[in-house]
Parts: C-alpha cells; sequence; structure tokens
C-alpha cells in the first residue's frame, strides 16, 4: 500500500512538472523566485515547487493608442489616435526590466505620438502622416529597446482638428474646387469662341473667293461681248447698247404691248432701234 501511494506521488508529481511551450511562446523558468533558464516551445520539465515557469507570447501584437487631444504648435487642439505593431524579441528583459510591458508600450507610445505632434503645426501634421508614424517609430524603438520589444511600425489613424477649423479647411477646399471649375469653365468657354472666330474667317474667306470667281467671271463675259462688238459691230455702239436694254427689259419680265396684227420680231426690233429685214418665204 505505502509502494501504491509512493508510485502515486511521483507519478503525481512528474505530471505536475511537465511544461508544454507553443512554437508562438517562450518559457522563462524561475528558480526559488530567480531566473534560472529560457524554455523553447516543445516538452519541458520542472521539479515542482521548487521551479516556476511563466509564458511568453512572442507573435506580433497590436494595440490601439487611445484616442487624445493634442495641443500643435499653433495651439490648435487635435484629437489623435494611432495603433502599435510590436513584438517581444528578448522575454527575459520583458519580464524583469519592466513591470507588464503589455500596458507600458501603448502608454509609451501615446505620450511619444504627442510629443511630436506637438512640434508641428496641424497643417504639417496633415500633410506628414508618414513622416509622423516614422519618428513615434523611431523614438518609440530606442525607448522599448531595453523592454527587449521590437516595434514593427506604427500607423497614425486620425488627426481631427476642432469643429471651427475643421469648417474652415472645408470652406478653403470648396473654393479651390470652385476656382478650378471657373478655370476649366473659362477655357471651355475661350475654347468654343475661338472655333467661331474661325469658322467665321473661313466663311468670310470663302465669301471672298466666290465673289473674286463671279468678278473674274463677269470680266470674261464684258471682255468677250467687248470683242464681238468690236469684230461685229464697228461703229454702232449706240445700237448695241440699245439691244443690252431690250435684253434686259425681257429678262425682268418687263411688260410689251404688241398692236394687233404687228410681227413681233419687228416689235423688238422698233424697240431697239433697228430694222430686222424680213425675208420671204
Amino acid at each position: 500500500m505505502d509502494i501504491f501511494i509512493l508510485a502515486v506521488l511521483v507519478i503525481a508529481g512528474f505530471a505536475l512538472g511537465i511544461k508544454i511551450v507553443r512554437p508562438v511562446e517562450v518559457g522563462i523558468i524561475e528558480f526559488l523566485g530567480r531566473y534560472s533558464r529560457t524554455a523553447s516551445a516543445g516538452f519541458n520539465w520542472i521539479v515542482p515547487g521548487l521551479f516556476k515557469m511563466y509564458r511568453i507570447n512572442i507573435t506580433e501584437r497590436r494595440v490601439d493608442i487611445d484616442p487624445q487631444s493634442i495641443i500643435t504648435k499653433d495651439k490648435l487642439n487635435a484629437i489623435v489616435d494611432g495603433v502599435v505593431y510590436y513584438k517581444v524579441a528578448e522575454a527575459k528583459n520583458a519580464i524583469y526590466n519592466v513591470n507588464n510591458f503589455a500596458l507600458s508600450v501603448p502608454s509609451l507610445a501615446k505620450t511619444t505620438l504627442r510629443a511630436v505632434i506637438g512640434k508641428m503645426t496641424l497643417t504639417e501634421a496633415n500633410e506628414n502622416r508618414d513622416k509622423i508614424n516614422v519618428d513615434v517609430e523611431t523614438i518609440l524603438s530606442k525607448e522599448v529597446a531595453l523592454w527587449g520589444i521590437d516595434v514593427v511600425r506604427v500607423e497614425l489613424q486620425r488627426i481631427e482638428p476642432p469643429d471651427d477649423v475643421q469648417d474652415a479647411m472645408n470652406q478653403v477646399v470648396k473654393a479651390e474646387n470652385e476656382k478650378i471649375a471657373a478655370l476649366d469653365l473659362a477655357t471651355a468657354i475661350e475654347t468654343q469662341a475661338d472655333g467661331e472666330r474661325r469658322a467665321e474667317i473661313k466663311k468670310a474667306e470663302g465669301i471672298a473667293a466666290a465673289i473674286r470667281l463671279k468678278a473674274d467671271a463677269d470680266g470674261d463675259a464684258i471682255k468677250i461681248v467687248n470683242e464681238a462688238a468690236e469684230e461685229y459691230f464697228v461703229g454702232n455702239a449706240q445700237l448695241l447698247k440699245k439691244l443690252e436694254t431690250v435684253s434686259e427689259s425681257l429678262r425682268d419680265n418687263a411688260k410689251i404691248i404688241v398692236p394687233s396684227g404687228s410681227d413681233l420680231v419687228n416689235v423688238i426690233s422698233d424697240l431697239a432701234g433697228t430694222t430686222v429685214p424680213l425675208t420671204k418665204k
């Protein structure tokens, strides 16, 4: 019976000493309250009562930087928050060099963010978010190095100015957009006017060309008439003029009263002041 009890105690003691460490953890083993060693992932066994193990997660962690009101360089209150990504690089330092690193890292990040943005105006902070991220990460990494913490990155999420400042900024953006729209409209109107002007110029040039062509044609016609008059009606210019008058009258639908029984050819001849000999058939 005593052997059985002893065996049970040994088995129970052995079982209590078994410590399984997951791949995402490391184990800090203490002997009577003092650091003994760091246990790696897998099976580990310690003497119960004399040794104690603390497991530390070494994967990347995400913590929020709580929203805070920060006074910028131009004396404006801005609401700012962000996110910090970090992981434990040295578990021993994270346990012994800082009391509760999980709370200390976001608190220090909040203070660092306030210090960095406090040196900028609100406009500079909005225009240099990437620079703020880098600066906060650099300063924070230096501060937490003794804690065995590795800062992966810092991301600034929000910078909100006071309501009156935000309204003023919105008005500025609106004015800039309206200015751009007005410039675009003016350019479009100018382009349209230029196109219409060019069209009118082309139209005027076409009309002028048509007038020149007509004038040239009329000149050629007059030349031909003059040449014919000189050739066939030499010395009969007055007669030619009368014929032209009759021709114009007939072209304009002038009414001519022809006496009953008169020959139309003779009437036209009388109008022109000429006598057309009739050929007897």
